[in-house]
């Protein structure tokens, strides 16, 4: 599970506006990173632009899915991660970034806004925090924790069940045992009756 972009975006026609953005672009190699970079940014004003104010969406591009939200208020945000990254922790991770830049950046300069004007530094932070979402996401954290529980369960189950019948097979030797038994000391019995009339 891998996060590569976060961006913060503001919906204006016809052209969506880059306002913020963070990239993990290290597992690319090094003379793709830059070219990666724009594809990215390219991307999510793409996406931007085409989803419709208040709505969510996850759009799939091979073997990545871009997740974008675009606020009623046009304020927009685009995760792009790989096809296993969960799409409820991606789309908890926007609305908090959403929040937390609609606070800290004033709404005038949103239209008019840069990567080089805004001042919002929380989006490295956010991306690198978040590429665990397990760590990250409590709930995630708890699905994870009963997913465990369930396989610890299901092999505690197994060996009971191997247990179980290894017990059974413990009981069927006994009652051979305890037939045995029984005749060793019937015949036991008898010997020594013979032994007592001498």
């Amino acid at each position: 599970m891998k996060l590569y972009s976060l961006s913060v975006l503001y919906k204006s026609e016809p052209k969506a506006v880059l306002l913020k953005a963070a990239y993990d672009v290290s597992s690319f190699s090094f003379f793709q990173r830059s070219s990666v970079q724009e594809f990215m940014t390219f991307t999510s004003q793409l996406i931007v632009e085409r989803s419709a104010k208040g709505s969510r969406a996850s759009v799939k591009e091979q073997e990545y899915l871009c997740h974008v939200y675009v606020r009623n208020d046009s304020l927009a945000g685009v995760v792009i991660a790989d096809s296993e990254y969960p799409s409820r922790v991606a789309f908890t991770l926007l609305e908090k970034v959403l929040d937390e830049f609609s606070k800290q950046v004033d709404s005038i300069n949103w239209p008019v806004g840069s990567p080089a004007t805004i001042n919002y530094t929380a989006l490295d932070g956010h991306l690198s925090r978040y590429q665990n979402p397990r760590e990250a996401d409590p709930m995630s954290k708890v699905q994870a924790e009963l997913d465990e529980t369930k396989i610890i369960l299901h092999n505690t189950m197994e060996s009971l069940l191997e247990r179980g019948e290894k017990l059974d097979d413990l009981v069927s030797k006994s009652e051979v045992l305890g037939t045995q038994s029984k005749a060793f000391y019937k015949t036991a019995r008898k010997q020594n009756s013979c032994c007592a009339i001498m």
